[in-house]
């Protein structure tokens, strides 16, 4: 982490403020940060009025709450309050909505918000309701550029908009396969690689294992996992132009493996968060594409699976085609552009994106930024908790190995999934039956968020 050059930048800052006052200089800030303000050539963007000492109020869900403890301990002279919140969870829409009532009362508004969606730097990038925006533009003087070179390549790409870079990614979130060496070792089988020996597992283990399962389908995050990591062009976006193919051949020959699976049971409906999956299935699943961060939050959380019995596989592909998978989530943290102690918010995002102290002792998820990710693996293989060797390698591989043809638009395409899907199979009916409610939803999305539909 890069403290002493944030050091150095803050102090170069309070001696200009210093001269500028002695000079008898209008100081640069406005006090909401109104549409319009003049900019502050410290930070790229119009400033309220410092306060040093002022606390930040800093926006979490549950699982980013360490990072702020984290920085507490690490910084006890900095005054930090927090409140968690769902974190846009499912394309909730929270951050924006709150954001959005604030902006109407022209206060409250929180210093840093994190997110786990990748979307919210194209509203929260936009002036509303005549003040700034409220996510401040951060590479225009605000964080340090070295500091900024420091993410993994392409990392900062979805909060990156017109060429501004708004949010600093926290963690990465590339699809690759877990499988349970022990089950698998037991029943006599082998690590899928394709979507077709993923299904092929699933008719075997259904047949001979009764009751052991392969994933499930319960959480709106699946649309990333089996169709951006089928390469199903199913949200695509150019511009303001929107298209959902339906019909496209992996899209049906997705659909179909998952409606099988669903039909022999080793796909289930309950969420991979709820306490019935725990219990149902700490022990029973064998093997699962998802992202990274299930290292922590799912099998060293909720499934307390202990070390030895997992390894990371590379990402299923098509068994004619070259590995592009899937990325689900990875969250950001956004600054606001209306804060009175921007130091201290510089200061908790490098922090919070950066420092092993949250980062590689407390995250669950593979970090953005280089150095923090290098400790996180370091830590993973000191602690033996996975059974291949080269699982730094399959996930560090799989984090250049995402599908291009996955968008990010205005709204998040879990809420369709949530709306249509879900509750279809809870019905029992098929997935792709429901193709084409599917996509008329997201359609609907599309043409509500300004998009015209291909």
């Amino acid at each position: 982490m890069s403290q002493h050059s944030s050091s150095a930048r803050r102090a170069r800052r309070l001696v200009a403020g210093t001269a500028s006052a002695a000079a008898g200089l209008l100081l640069l800030s406005a006090c909401s940060g109104p549409a319009g303000g003049e900019v502050n050539s410290d930070y790229g963007f119009a400033t309220a009025e410092q306060v040093a000492d002022s606390p930040i109020t800093v926006w979490v869900d549950a699982s980013r709450e360490p990072a702020v403890k984290a920085f507490k301990e690490a910084n006890p002279d900095v005054p930090v309050e927090y409140e968690v919140y769902d974190g846009n969870a499912g394309g909730s829409g929270t951050f924006q909505t709150k954001i959005s009532l604030m902006d109407q009362a022209g206060e409250g508004w929180p210093d840093v918000v994190f997110s786990t969606q990748q979307n919210d730097a194209l509203w929260a990038s936009q002036e509303t309701n005549g003040q700034q925006a409220f996510a401040a533009p951060l590479d225009k003087g605000f964080i340090d550029d070295d500091f900024l070179a420091g993410f993994a390549e392409g990392s900062l790409d979805y909060a990156t908009v017109d060429g501004t870079v708004y949010g600093l990614r926290n963690d990465l979130a590339q699809d690759v396969t877990y499988y349970n060496q022990r089950l698998l070792d037991e029943f006599g089988y082998e690590v899928p690689t394709t979507w077709e020996e993923y299904a092929e597992l699933g008719e075997k283990l259904a047949a001979e294992h009764p009751g052991y399962i392969l994933g499930s389908l319960g959480d709106s995050f699946m649309t990333y996992v089996y169709y951006g990591g089928s390469e199903s062009p199913v949200f695509q976006a150019e511009g303001t132009e929107f298209s959902s193919d339906v019909e496209d051949e992996h899209t049906v020959a997705i659909s179909k493996i998952l409606d099988g699976m669903l039909e022999n049971g080793t796909l289930v409906k309950d969420s991979f968060f709820s306490a019935e999956f725990a219990q149902k299935y700490a022990d029973k699943l064998v093997a699962v594409p998802g992202p990274v961060w299930y290292t922590g939050a799912i099998f060293q959380g909720a499934l307390a699976v202990p070390a030895g019995e997992i390894g990371v596989g590379a990402p299923l592909r098509w068994e004619d085609g070259e590995i592009e998978t899937g990325n689900v989530g990875g969250g950001i943290w956004y600054a606001s552009s209306h804060s009175k102690n921007l130091d201290a918010v510089e200061q908790f995002l490098e922090f919070a994106t950066s420092a092993p102290e949250f980062q590689v002792e407390a995250s669950s998820g593979y970090p953005a930024y280089v150095e923090a990710a290098d400790g996180w693996l370091a830590k993973q293989a000191e602690t033996g908790y996975f059974v291949n060797d080269d699982f730094e390698q399959v996930m560090s591989d799989a984090a250049g190995q995402i599908w291009s043809g996955w968008s990010v638009t205005k709204w998040s395409p879990e809420s369709a999934w949530a709306t249509v899907v879900i509750p279809g199979i809870a019905e029992g009916e098929s997935i792709e039956s429901l193709l084409p409610a599917w996509k008329q939803e997201l359609d609907n999305e599309a043409t509500v968020n300004g998009y015209t539909v291909k």
